[in-house]
């Protein structure tokens, strides 16, 4: 059957829900499960029978640039064109009816029959927030193929409005570049989904991203860094695009909030203006992640007057009403050694370190709310106190947002446990993700008032451009729908099945999509009679193939289905790769097996290695299966502040021609290369000879995570015993954010010639 009746805007919204809940249980599921909507409405009600969307149907709107968008993305989507002139057997009608909910401007409702489609908002946001619901009612193969002379929109009704007010996603530019057509794209992807605040973090230790004309060395010089291989990396948006992406981003209805990070996370500002710090610098923009030293002299007045030039121009690019000023990871050893610092502290009354970063935050607040402008900060800015009307982002944990809510402060509860998806979804996967509440239940129903929402957050050390995409989908459709309506009844496997059908819109739509969670696991054994290794490889994710390669090439979708366990019985490199309705999704994985003199024979270590990094135990340098560049693959010894001796013992006199132990740098971890490597024979394990050493050529400030190996050749030498010594660097380095703290050393199988 059809709608008996069109809902118009003068209708109010409690008679809608009268109407649908008249609707027999029969009109109720007639099109349930043949649409996924993602985040799922308040209120849906499918119905029988199918709207015609043709190049017939006339759409009329009373905002001339809601009709436009909505005209034009029709036409993005489905290759239709929209008629001008009015159809009674096929139309749209966008309307906005202030009435249809008085406390929620983004409420809308959207009624679907055979002959008409009404989407009406209580604000014009609202009816472009019901434009998305209607969007996604399009089939994916149309968006795919968008040659149709004609497409089928399921007749439902739908009432819907948000939960959280506050509904964000951060994204890091900084320790990657994004383009601005990338950020424009990111704009709309959001609006799809609901989201209706863009955190766009522009300043870094690693680069300064946004043009101020007062200071130029913050982009001729903060934008860009010397990569340890030489090459200069960067970029930065200039005043016209801001201004264009601001532009874009309000025509979507999303909100940007900039992120000018102070006082610490600013070594490429100090870079280009080095008086703004306590040492006077010369400092060099960092090409290494971590948290560094070096920040904001907060007892100069130059520097606060240096950042309120600064962020006058900030202001006048971002028409929005907040500013985020960081304050995170601040560390405070610099304001401990300077004279300004501690007459600042001493001058002001303040206790130590820590009120001092409270007096920063509150000055910068303060000229900003001068400005008209509220001012955000990550959960630290909770130690030194806060400046009235401040808002607080909890990140380390959901307790920022408690003791926030708790003060009378509005909190954006985004703890990076459920909401930070550059964490690798073996840890932080779909489920956990849909499982995520952002108003804590610590917290009284009144207190939970001042959580206006979360945010889903990319920090992108690890994600160029390229890769963003796979590290934010499927999750950010979990976290969707948590900002949107977070529902008390959660129905995992109903969402993870709307998640399923998503993938097609995703595919059409040019998403390229990554993992949900673990992808699979794989476990080793060694045949000591066969001398053959068995690879199993376990599922993780439902619903993929793994495919696997043993020639080095990489996997596609010709290549071998895994079914059955692999076996392996020489030197080769395994590739394996999953793949979902035909795209590949996650990394590449890489299974490398050695047949060596050493494979299975016995090893004695001086110094024990740390529980957390045990290979596979005890004879973990000698059991012939290679480790990759992820520390935690579970291939990998790793020793703290300690050197590495150990003694292989072949069980029988063997010819020697070379000893390869291999050694991770991953100075971000920090994880660095030996200084030196010693291997010497012998037969009796007493007397050892013709001792080698190899000296480390690999310069250790590298942000790159590097194998190296020191290969150790010896002229046809019978031994038995095999010694082989890594002399550690022990601490990291004084350019290392750690710089003191305790530095790794991680030796993978020492293969032996």
């Amino acid at each position: 059957m059809h709608l008996q009746k069109i809902i118009t805007k003068t209708i109010p919204l409690l008679f809608l829900y009268f109407i649908i809940m008249l609707t027999t249980p029969h009109e109720m599921k007639a099109q349930e499960n043949q649409t996924a909507l993602i985040p799922l409405p308040e209120k849906v009600e499918w119905l029988t029978g199918k709207f015609l969307l043709s190049n017939s149907t006339s759409v009329t709107a009373e905002n001339d640039k809601l009709h436009e968008y909505f005209v034009s993305q029709v036409k993005e989507f489905t290759g239709l064109t929209l008629a001008k002139e009015s159809n009674t057997e096929s139309k749209i009608i966008l309307t906005v009816d202030s009435k249809l909910d008085q406390s929620n401007t983004e409420a809308y409702t959207l009624t679907v029959s055979e002959k008409q489609i009404e989407i009406t908002g209580a604000s014009e946001q609202g009816l472009f927030i019901g434009m998305q619901t209607f969007f996604q009612l399009i089939p994916p193969s149309v968006k795919t193929l968008k040659d149709r002379n004609a497409v089928e929109i399921p007749s439902c009704n739908i009432v819907d409005k948000p939960k959280f007010s506050w509904r964000g996603l951060h994204l890091d530019c900084c320790r990657h570049f994004m383009t601005k057509d990338f950020i424009k794209r990111y704009i709309d992807i959001m609006a799809y989904y609901k989201f209706n605040t863009f955190h766009w973090r522009l300043v870094e230790d690693q680069g300064w991203r946004i043009e101020i004309k007062k200071y130029p060395k913050l982009t001729e010089v903060g934008a860009w860094r010397k990569e340890a291989d030489g090459t200069v990396y960067g970029g930065y948006y200039t005043q016209e695009d801001i201004r264009e992406v601001a532009e874009y981003a309000k025509s979507r209805y999303i909100n940007i909030v900039p992120e000018i990070e102070m006082p610490g996370h600013t070594l490429a500002s100090l870079a280009a203006y080095p008086q703004y710090s306590c040492a006077g610098g010369p400092f060099e923009v960092s090409n290494i992640w971590g948290v560094h030293k070096d920040i904001y002299c907060a007892g100069n007045d130059s520097t606060f007057y240096f950042l309120q030039d600064v962020l006058d121009e900030v202001t006048n690019l971002f028409p929005g009403k907040y500013i985020h000023i960081g304050g995170d990871e601040a560390p405070k050893d610099r304001w401990k050694e300077c004279p300004k610092c501690q007459a600042r502290i001493k001058s002001e009354g303040l206790k130590d370190e820590h009120e001092l970063q409270g007096y920063f935050t509150k000055r910068i607040a303060n000229y900003l709310a001068s400005k008209g402008k509220k001012v955000i900060g990550w959960d630290e800015i909770l130690q030194g106190g806060l400046a009235n009307g401040m808002i607080v982002q909890s990140w380390q944990s959901f307790q920022g947002a408690i003791d926030a809510a708790k003060l009378g402060h509005y909190t954006i509860c985004s703890p990076a446990s459920h909401t930070y998806l550059n964490h690798d979804p073996e840890d932080f996967d779909l489920r956990i993700a849909y499982s995520f509440v952002p108003a804590p239940d610590d917290l009284t129903v009144e207190e939970k008032k001042y959580v206006i929402g979360s945010e889903a957050n990319l920090w992108t050390e690890d994600s160029p451009q390229e890769t963003v995409d796979g590290e934010i989908f499927p999750r950010m459709l979990a976290l969707a729908e948590v900002f949107w309506n977070n529902p008390h009844n959660k129905d995992y496997d109903e969402f993870y099945s709307r998640v399923q059908k998503t993938y097609a819109d995703l595919t059409a739509r040019g998403i390229q999509y990554g993992r949900e969670s673990k992808l699979f696991t794989s476990s080793t054994t060694y045949d000591e009679a066969k001398k053959e290794f068995t690879v199993n490889i376990t599922q993780g994710q439902k619903d993929i193939e793994i495919r696997y390669t043993e020639d080095g090439s990489e996997p596609d979708i010709n290549s071998n289905l895994y079914t059955t366990p692999i076996k392996v019985n020489k030197s080769i490199s395994i590739k394996i790769a999953a793949s979902k309705e035909n795209n590949f999704i996650g990394k590449r994985y890489n299974l490398s097996f050695d047949f060596h003199k050493a494979l299975n024979s016995k090893i004695t270590l001086k110094n024990k290695y740390d529980e957390r990094y045990r290979a596979s135990g005890e004879n973990g340098l000698i059991d012939g299966v290679r480790a990759t560049t992820n520390h935690r693959d579970g291939c990998w010894q790793g020793f703290e502040g300690t050197d590495f001796e150990g003694v292989i013992d072949l069980g029988t006199e063997k010819e020697i021609t070379k000893v390869i132990p291999r050694f991770l740098l991953h100075s971000n971890g920090w994880i660095f290369l030996p200084n030196k490597v010693e291997i010497s024979l012998s037969n009796d394990n007493i007397n050892y000879n013709d001792t080698k050493t190899i000296i480390n050529d690999v310069l250790q400030k590298n942000s790159e995570i590097l194998l190296k190996d020191f290969p150790v050749e010896f002229n046809k030498l019978t031994a038995r015993y095999i010694k082989v010594k890594a002399e550690s660097i022990k601490k990291c380095p004084a350019w290392h954010p750690g710089a003191g703290g305790n530095a790794w050393l991680f030796i993978d199988e020492i293969v032996v010639e």
